[in-house]
């Protein structure tokens, strides 16, 4: 194992009930015992502005919803975040607290490797010329939410119209978020560290519309000629906005990516088998066969 170095860590949490607060306190306590640690404590990601101050990394006790909340509070200044998982399916956030604290030494000696993943700027453009801008790491959805309606969602790429989708919604997701929202509605799973958006309809009412990949250096324009009262823009499952009349929404590569700390026994499909109980063969293959069976 390396000789321990110097390491400047930043902590924050989610807020919960007792069980969370004594994990909270003990990560604290073992790492106040590290030599060569320098420890900054946030209350929550809302607490999280790092100014002029550096460091090495983001320690994020919780679930993936407080990766997400941390990497937007972060901003233009990302820095490599480690999840320690308080939640239950801890995509992101994939190590436990007892992982956290036998791996530890690895993480003191910078025996880590970063991975950057795309994000993405919403903008959320009204008739009146007004604008409300968001920075988001797993998808932009718009939904029919209580309007209980079909919505004709116009897609342009590039200012290129591409499609109209008669649909319950529409997800335009980054890599990391195709394993959400997207995979739920019947999404491909793109490799997180790929360079690419997917534009996944939410019960689509045609035989034809799939969903589509293409490029992260495009800009993507959703319109509909009239977002029926209830239409929700929802950014990262968080955040919510009502949608108005000839409302237009643009969704572009941000210009700084996500940086998410991984240790080397963790891969990406090792977490798709762990998490989400994806297999390689069908489970009738491993039953034992029943008696009389052809």
């Amino acid at each position: 194992m390396p000789n321990p170095t110097q390491i400047r860590l930043a902590l924050t949490s989610r807020s919960g009930g007792e069980g969370v607060e004594a994990v909270r306190t003990s990560i604290i306590g073992f790492l106040q015992r590290q030599p060569g640690v320098k420890l900054s404590v946030f209350g929550s990601p809302d607490e999280l502005k790092l100014g002029r101050r550096q460091f090495d990394m983001v320690v994020v006790l919780g679930g993936d919803g407080t990766i997400l909340r941390t990497c937007r509070q972060l901003g233009t200044n990302q820095r490599p975040l480690l999840g320690v998982n308080l939640g239950r399916l801890g995509f992101l956030a994939d190590l436990s607290p007892s992982e956290f604290q036998q791996k530890f030494p690895r993480i003191l000696a910078h025996g880590y490797q970063v991975i950057h993943h795309l994000m993405f700027e919403c903008r959320l453009l009204h008739a009146d010329g007004t604008q409300e801008k968001y920075l988001g790491l797993n998808e932009v959805s718009v939904l029919a939410g209580s309007a209980l309606r079909i919505l004709h969602i116009h897609l342009a790429i590039n200012g290129e119209p591409v499609t109209t989708y008669r649909c319950d919604g529409l997800i335009v997701s980054t890599p990391v978020g195709s394993t959400a929202h997207s995979l739920g509605a019947g999404g491909p799973l793109l490799r997180q560290d790929l360079q690419a958006f997917v534009i996944t309809p939410i019960c689509p009412h045609t035989l034809t519309n799939r969903p589509l990949v293409d490029r992260a250096d495009c800009i993507y324009t959703l319109t509909a000629p009239d977002f029926p009262e209830g239409a929700m823009l929802v950014i990262d499952g968080q955040i919510k906005r009502p949608l108005r009349p000839d409302d237009r929404i643009e969704i572009r590569k941000a210009p700084f990516s996500f940086q998410l700390a991984r240790l080397p026994d963790h891969s990406y499909y090792a977490t798709l088998h762990r998490k989400l109980g994806w297999g390689g063969q069908p489970d009738f293959e491993n039953r034992p066969e029943l008696p009389g069976s052809l």
